[in-house]
C-alpha cells in the first residue's frame, strides 16, 4: 500500500490473555494517533481484541497451555491455527503482521510469513530468548522487520549480537495499575483485620501452574499459622480461575482483583511471570516461586541461561527478592522467606528496592510509542 493511503490492513496474532490485553492497547493507540486512517484489523484474538472489533480468524482462548507435554496434547489445534493464519496473510495481504509475545507459535509464523508474504513482520514484546534458546536470535535478525521490547535491558542485549532493528518502548503495565479500594476498604470488604499481617498468594493464571503451585502455598499458610496464628492469607485468582482454586482450599479467594489484593498485602508469594512486575510496581515485598512437572523441569532447566527467573529481578539486574524454583519451593522455605518479609525493617528495605527497579520501566507511554513505531515501519 502506498505511503499516505487512508487504509491499512494489519493482522495481529496473540496467544494468551496478557498478549490480548497489550494488543488491545496497541489497537487503541493506533486508532488514536491516526484517526483519519481506516484500519482493518484481523487475526488471532482474545476477548479484549474482539471487544474492539478486531476480526477473529482464530480464537486464542484455548491457547494458554504450559510445558512440552501439555503442548503436545493440543498440537493439532495449533497446527490448524497456524495454517489458517498463514493462508489468511497470503490471501488478504496485510501491510503488517504484528506478533504479540507467544514465541513458540509466533517465531515459527514469522519465519513462514517472511517467505510467503510481503507484510512487514513486527514483533511486539520480545520473546525471552535472552533467557533460553538464544539461537532464536537469528530468527529475529532474518525474519522480523521490527522488534518492540518492553524490558530495559533487551535492546542492548540484541545490539551486542548485531541485531539493531529493535526499539525499547517502555513497559505497557506502567500507568495501568489502579486500585478500586485502599487497604482499609479492601480488608473491610473481605472480612480481614487491617491491623493484622496479610499475605497474598498468587498461584498463576494457567491451570497447570495452579495445580503445581497452589498446594504448596496452602501448606505454607497452614505452617505459618501454626507459628503465628494472627497471620491472614488471601488468594488472588486470575479471571475465570476462582472456582478451580476454591475447590483446592478453604482460604479466602478474591476473583479478578489482583491489584487490590497486592495493594492491601504486607507481603506476597507470586508465581514467576508478569505478575512479579505488577507486584513490584505496586511495591509489595514478594517471594517469586515456581514449580512445574519434573519432566518439563528436566528438559527445560538446562536450556535456561539467565541468573534470575523473576522478571522483577531481571529488571533490577540483581536479586532484590528471593526466588524459590522447583525443588527449592517448599512450605518450609516459603514460610521462612515470608516471615522475613513481614519484619518491618526488611519490608521497608524491599519496598525501596522495588521502587528503584520499577523506575526503569518507562513513563507509561508504551502503547503509544509502539503504535508510532508501527506507523513509521509501514508508512
Amino acid at each position: 500500500m502506498e505511503k499516505g493511503s487512508p487504509n491499512k490492513k494489519i493482522m495481529i496474532v496473540v496467544g494468551e490473555a496478557s498478549g490480548d490485553a497489550h494488543a488491545a492497547e496497541l489497537v487503541r493507540s493506533l486508532r488514536k494517533i491516526e484517526p483519519e486512517t481506516r484500519f482493518e484489523f484481523f487475526g488471532s484474538t482474545g476477548p479484549k481484541l474482539r471487544a474492539l472489533g478486531v476480526e477473529t480468524i482464530v480464537s486464542a482462548d484455548d491457547f494458554a497451555v504450559v510445558g512440552i507435554v501439555e503442548i503436545a496434547r493440543v498440537l493439532p489445534m495449533f497446527w490448524n491455527a497456524f495454517r489458517l493464519l498463514r493462508k489468511t496473510a497470503e490471501v488478504r495481504k496485510p501491510d503488517a503482521v504484528i506478533l504479540v509475545d507467544f514465541p513458540e507459535f509466533n517465531l515459527k509464523l514469522a519465519r513462514t510469513l517472511k517467505q510467503r508474504s510481503t507484510a512487514k513482520i513486527i514483533y511486539y514484546i520480545s520473546p525471552q530468548i535472552w533467557a533460553w534458546r538464544k539461537y532464536r536470535a537469528r530468527t529475529i535478525r532474518n525474519d522480523v522487520d521490527l522488534l518492540l521490547t518492553i524490558l530495559p535491558f533487551e535492546k542492548d542485549w540484541y545490539a551486542e549480537r548485531g541485531i539493531n532493528n529493535v526499539e525499547y518502548v517502555g513497559n505497557p503495565l506502567v500507568g495501568k495499575i489502579a486500585f478500586q479500594n485502599d487497604k482499609d476498604a479492601f480488608c473491610k470488604k473481605y472480612g480481614f483485620d487491617s491491623e493484622r499481617p496479610l499475605v497474598a498468594l498468587l498461584p498463576g493464571s494457567r491451570g497447570t501452574e495452579i495445580r503445581h503451585i497452589l498446594p504448596e502455598m496452602v501448606r505454607t499458610a497452614r505452617l505459618m499459622r501454626e507459628v503465628q496464628p494472627n497471620i491472614q492469607f488471601v488468594i488472588a485468582a486470575a479471571e475465570g480461575k476462582a472456582e478451580v482454586i476454591k475447590e483446592m482450599t478453604d482460604l479466602i479467594v478474591v476473583n479478578n482483583e489482583t491489584y487490590d489484593v497486592l495493594n492491601a498485602a504486607d507481603a506476597a508469594a507470586v508465581a514467576s511471570g508478569t505478575a512479579t512486575l505488577e507486584t513490584g510496581m505496586i511495591g509489595t515485598p514478594m517471594v517469586v516461586v515456581y514449580k512445574g512437572t519434573e519432566l518439563n523441569n528436566k528438559i527445560l532447566r538446562p536450556l535456561i541461561s539467565v541468573e534470575h527467573f523473576g522478571l522483577i529481578n531481571l529488571v533490577a539486574e540483581e536479586r532484590i527478592v528471593s526466588e524459590l524454583i522447583q525443588d527449592k519451593f517448599t512450605a518450609e522455605t516459603l514460610s521462612k522467606e515470608l516471615f522475613s518479609l513481614l519484619e518491618p525493617k526488611r519490608n521497608a528495605e524491599v519496598r525501596e528496592e522495588l521502587r528503584t527497579a520499577t523506575a526503569k520501566l518507562g513513563d507509561g507511554d508504551a502503547s503509544k510509542l509502539a503504535a508510532e513505531a508501527v506507523i513509521r515501519e509501514i508508512g
